[in-house]
């Protein structure tokens, strides 16, 4: 597996413990708002909409709380009203391509603590269109690779997957974003246990990191994550996955 897509799903399990204790809602409610004020209420027509939904449910977030955070979309609130969606492109050490989606109501004071966290780091924030043409966006679909096989996946690419990814914990079923909920659904049908969906940008080229570089890299991830304006972090590397695992046990 490749080493973008290792820390991806060492991200994605420590996601699943963090969402249990609550530590998500807050950014998930928030990415919620955005999407129904950018393409409205009803996740039937707004694909974007209806993956932020299920990755809120996935993180058992209370049926009330998603629909707060819908109708503030909708323009149920003063709070909903003032956040947008900014996408911020940057460079890490190495040269690393980085994208951070984030969701703000005040784009200076986001854009001024991303540049900062960026200098901190060995990175520098890049002019807008530096690097997203590195990257393509897609939805995917994760399923535990301990239970499950490709063999077992023939319904997701019948509903439109293009690709399927795995290592020996983590299946990831990618497809058009517009096809996330449909491949879901797809999986689920089958009698598959999904452990989560979302949408991401997967990088079309990669940049291989040693261990001191890697290391580097994944402070400047982590400490952009810990931003509660940001959504979601995405770098194009490549670390030897043994090398990763150990940078991820610290």
């Amino acid at each position: 597996m490749a080493g973008h897509s290792k820390w991806a799903s060492i991200k994605h399990k420590k996601a699943i413990v963090d969402s249990r204790r609550g530590a998500h809602f807050t950014k998930l409610a928030r990415a919620i708002t955005v999407a129904a004020k950018e393409g409205g209420g009803d996740p039937v027509g707004n694909p974007s909409l209806a993956t932020a939904i299920q990755k809120a449910k996935d993180a058992s977030m209370p049926k009330d709380n998603i629909e707060r955070a819908v109708a503030k979309g909708t323009g149920a609130g003063v709070d909903g009203a003032s956040l947008e969606s900014v996408l911020y492109e940057g460079y890490g050490p190495g040269g690393v391509a980085v994208l951070v989606e984030a969701v703000t109501d005040n784009r200076n004071r986001t854009g001024s603590d991303i540049r900062h966290i960026f200098s901190k780091h060995g990175g520098s924030l890049g002019e807008p269109g530096s690097v997203a043409y590195l990257f393509d966006k897609m939805g995917v679909v994760r399923v535990d690779g301990s239970k499950w096989s490709e063999d077992d996946l023939l319904g997701a690419i019948d509903a439109g997957a293009s690709d399927i990814e795995h290592d020996e914990s983590l299946l990831e079923i990618l497809c058009e974003p517009t096809l996330t909920t449909a491949v879901r659904t797809a999986v689920e049908a089958d009698g598959i246990e999904v452990s989560g969906s979302e949408l991401v940008y997967r990088p079309t080229t990669t940049v291989e990191l040693d261990e001191d570089r890697g290391r580097t890299l994944i402070r400047l991830i982590e400490a952009l994550e810990e931003n509660d304006d940001i959504d979601a972090v995405h770098a194009n590397f490549e670390i030897d996955p043994e090398v990763l695992d150990r940078i991820a046990a610290g």
